[in-house]
C-alpha cells in the first residue's frame, strides 16, 4: 500500500536523499509494515545494493524488524564497508547471539573502535565480563586506542572492586585527557558507587576539571547505595548551594534516601522543592514520593498523591501496588494490578513479588497459578525476586512440590531464594528435606544468615531433631557469624519443651545473654504441666504479664493451676484481673479456595446455610483426627 501511495502522488524518484528521508519516516513511525514496503521499493529500483541505503536499511530492520530481515538487507549490499559490518555486528549483539557476533567480528576486513566496542558491549552486558576484559586487552594489543564509550561500557558492567580498579588503571595509562573527560569521570563515579567504594568515588569527583549534574547525581547515588544516607543528603545540599540545578533524577534519588532513612520531615522538604520546580509531574519523582509516604506509615498520603497524579505509567502504578501490599491491603493491590494489566502497563519484578505475596493470602490456588502463567509469559520465572515469591506462594498453598520445582529453575539463586524454600519446606512438614537443603547451601553458598538459621532451628523443633538443633545453636556465632537472637532461642525452647525437657529449656533461657522476650516466656508457660510446681508457674506467669500485660495466657494458666489446687480466692483474683486487662481478642480465621470462591471460617462463627455441608465434613475430619490423637496431641503441645 505504501509504494502505491508513492506512485499515486508522483513521488517515484531515484534520489538517494528521498529514500533516506523515507527511511527516517519509517524509523519515526516504528512500523514494520512501512519498513518492509520501503525495502520493497528499494529492491524494485535497485537501491538495496547501494552501500549507503543498504546500511540504512540494516539499521532500520535492527530497530523495527527482525534478525533475519536485517541479515537479508546486509547480504544485498554489493560493496560492504566498515559501517556495514559494524551495523551487522550490532544486530548479532542486540539479538544475544554472541557466537554469531564473534564470527562476524573475526571476519571483519577492517576493525575500528566501533567494532571493538560492539563486541565488548555484547559480552559485558550478558554477564561475560572476563571475556569482555580479554577483548579489551586484545584491542590494546592490536594498537587500537579505546575511546570514552569503551570505558563507559566496561565501568557499567564491573562486578568486583579488583576489576574496577584495573579498568581505572588502564584509563590512567591511556592518557590523562580521559580522566578530565566528564563522561568517563561520571562512569567511574557511578562504578565506584555501585561497588561500595564511596571514597574512590569522591576522589574521582574531586579530580575532574569540570563536573555537571550527572556527576553530582552519580556521587549522591553512590553515597546512598553505600548506606550513607545522611552523606547523600549533605551532597545534595552542597550541590544546590554551589549553584547546580537538580534534575528529576536528583530529587528522585534524595527522595529515596529519605525513604530509606524513614525521615518523613526531610522527605516533605524535598517534595516541596519538587513542587516548586514542577518535578512532581514526573512519574519517577511521584512514584518515589508514593513510596516515601508508604514506608513512613502514611498510606493515606500515598493514596492521595496517586489519585492526584495525572500521568499514571507503570512506575507510579507499581509503587502504589507495592504500597497497598506492604500495608496489608492485598485486595486493593490485586485490583490495581488487574487494572494496570488492562492498560498494558508492564509490571516490574518487585510489583509481581508484591502481588504474588498478596495472592497467597487472598486468592484460590487456581488464580495463583494464573499469576504464575503471567510470570512465565513475561520471562521472569527464573528471576530471584519473582521466583522466591512464587516459591513462597505455592508453599502457603501447600503445593510444596511446585515450590521445589520453581526453586530449581531460579538462576542465580540468592540467599532470599534459599531462605524461602527452607521455610516453605519446614512449614509443610518436610523437615528432613529442609536439613538436607541446608547442607547443600553450606556446600555451595551463599553464607546463611539469621533467617536461614531460624528456618533450620524451626525444622529441628518440628522434627524433634534435638541434637542437631543444639549443635546449630551453639555453632551459630562461630561458624556463620550470626549472634543468636530471640527467634533462635524461641525455636530451641519449643524444641526442648516438645521433647519434655522443661528444665533444660529453662537452663537455656537463664543462660541467654539478654532478657528473654514475651514470646519465649509464653512458650515456657505453655509447656508447664498442670502438676508443675506452683511457685515456678507463678514466677513465669508474672514475667509474661510484665512483658505482655494484655496477654490472656498467664491468667488462664494460673486460673487452671489455682482451680486444680482448690485455691478459690486466688482463682477469683486472677479471673478479675483477666477481665480488667480488657484485651480485645483477635478472632482467628482460616480460608479455603474452591474454584472462584473463597470460604472464610472464623472462630465461633456460623456462615450461610448452604455452607453446612462444608462444616459437616470438617466436623467429620476433626472427629477422625481426634480418634487418632492428632488434634488433642497438637493442641496440648501448643498450650
Amino acid at each position: 500500500m505504501y509504494p502505491f501511495l508513492i506512485k499515486s502522488h508522483g513521488l517515484h524518484t531515484k534520489s538517494l536523499s528521498f529514500y533516506s528521508n523515507l527511511i527516517d519516516h519509517c524509523l519515526s513511525l516504528k512500523s514494520l509494515i512501512f519498513a518492509k514496503s520501503t525495502h520493497a521499493q528499494l529492491i524494485k529500483v535497485g537501491f538495496n545494493r547501494h552501500t549507503f541505503l543498504g546500511n540504512r536499511c540494516i539499521d532500520l530492520y535492527s530497530k523495527v524488524g527482525t534478525f533475519s530481515d536485517a541479515l537479508q538487507a546486509f547480504g544485498d549490499i554489493a560493496n560492504k564497508n566498515t559501517i556495514s559490518w559494524n551495523i551487522c555486528l550490532r544486530v548479532y549483539v542486540d539479538s544475544g547471539n554472541l557466537e554469531g557476533a564473534r564470527n562476524v567480528f573475526e571476519k571483519l576486513p577492517k576493525r575500528d573502535v566501533v567494532s571493538w566496542n560492539s563486541v565488548i558491549s555484547g559480552y559485558a552486558s550478558n554477564g561475560f565480563f572476563d571475556s569482555a576484559l580479554e577483548l579489551f586487552k586484545g584491542m590494546q594489543n592490536e594498537g587500537m586506542r579505546p575511546n570514552e564509550f569503551t570505558f563507559s561500557i566496561l565501568t557499567s558492567c564491573v562486578t568486583s572492586a579488583c576489576y574496577g580498579k584495573q579498568i581505572h588503571g588502564r584509563m590512567m595509562r591511556s592518557g590523562a585527557d580521559l580522566l578530565s573527560n566528564v563522561v568517563v569521570g561520571n562512569s567511574l563515579i557511578n562504578m565506584y558507587g555501585m561497588l561500595g567504594l564511596v571514597d574512590y568515588a569522591f576522589a574521582v569527583f574531586l579530580t575532574l576539571a569540570e563536573v555537571d549534574v550527572v556527576s553530582w547525581n552519580s556521587l549522591i547515588s553512590g553515597c546512598w547505595k553505600c548506606g550513607h544516607g545522611e552523606m547523600a543528603l549533605h551532597q545534595f545540599c552542597l550541590m544546590v548551594s554551589v549553584g547546580y540545578s537538580p534534575d528529576e533524577f536528583t530529587v528522585s534519588i534524595v527522595t529515596s534516601v529519605c525513604t530509606n532513612l524513614r525521615d518523613l520531615e526531610k522527605g516533605k522538604q524535598i517534595l516541596a522543592f519538587c513542587v516548586k520546580l514542577g518535578f512532581l509531574s514526573n512519574t519517577i519523582v511521584s512514584s518515589a514520593a508514593i513510596d516515601l509516604f508508604s514506608k513512613c506509615n502514611r498510606l493515606e498520603d500515598s493514596i492521595q498523591l496517586f489519585e492526584e497524579t495525572i500521568v499514571r505509567d507503570s512506575a507510579v502504578c507499581n509503587s502504589m501496588i507495592s504500597s497497598y501490599a506492604r500495608h496489608g491491603f492485598g485486595e486493593d493491590a490485586l485490583q490495581l494490578f488487574v487494572l494496570t494489566m488492562r492498560y498494558h502497563l508492564s509490571p516490574t519484578k518487585f510489583t509481581l513479588s508484591s502481588v504474588l505475596s498478596s495472592a497467597a493470602s487472598l486468592l484460590p490456588a487456581e488464580q495463583g497459578s494464573q499469576l504464575h502463567s503471567l510470570v512465565f509469559k513475561l520471562g521472569m520465572e527464573s528471576d530471584a525476586v519473582v521466583g522466591s515469591s512464587l516459591v513462597e506462594m505455592y508453599a502457603k498453598y501447600g503445593l510444596i512440590d511446585n515450590s521445589i520445582n520453581i526453586f530449581a529453575e531460579i538462576d542465580p539463586k540468592d540467599l532470599i531464594s534459599w531462605n524461602t524454600i527452607i521455610l516453605g519446606l519446614t512449614q509443610n512438614g518436610r523437615v528432613a528435606e529442609t536439613l538436607d537443603l541446608f547442607q547443600e547451601l553450606l556446600r555451595i553458598g551463599p553464607k546463611p544468615d539469621r533467617i536461614t538459621l531460624v528456618g533450620v532451628l524451626l525444622a529441628c523443633s518440628c522434627g524433634g531433631f534435638l541434637e542437631e538443633g543444639m549443635r546449630v545453636l551453639f555453632s551459630m556465632e562461630k561458624a556463620y557469624g550470626v549472634v543468636p537472637r530471640d527467634e533462635h532461642y524461641h525455636c530451641v525452647v519449643n524444641m526442648m519443651i516438645r521433647a519434655g525437657k522443661l528444665k533444660e529449656a529453662m537452663d537455656i533461657v537463664e543462660a541467654m545473654p539478654r532478657e528473654p522476650s514475651s514470646v519465649i516466656w509464653a512458650s515456657i508457660l505453655q509447656g508447664i504441666g498442670a502438676d508443675a510446681d506452683l511457685n515456678f508457674t507463678e514466677r513465669v506467669a508474672e514475667r509474661l504479664i510484665e512483658y505482655d500485660p494484655h496477654s490472656s495466657l498467664p491468667y488462664l494458666v494460673l486460673d487452671r493451676a489455682y482451680e486444680m489446687r482448690g485455691k478459690w480466692e486466688s482463682m477469683v483474683r486472677v479471673r478479675t484481673a483477666l477481665k480488667e486487662s480488657s484485651e480485645k481478642k483477635v478472632i482467628g480465621c482460616s480460608w479455603i479456595g474452591i474454584r472462584k470462591h473463597t470460604f472464610v471460617f472464623k472462630e465461633n462463627h456460623i456462615t450461610r446455610y448452604e455452607d453446612k455441608d462444608i462444616y459437616s465434613m470438617l466436623t467429620l475430619l476433626i472427629s477422625e483426627m481426634a480418634v487418632e490423637g492428632s488434634v488433642y496431641g497438637h493442641c496440648e503441645s501448643e498450650l
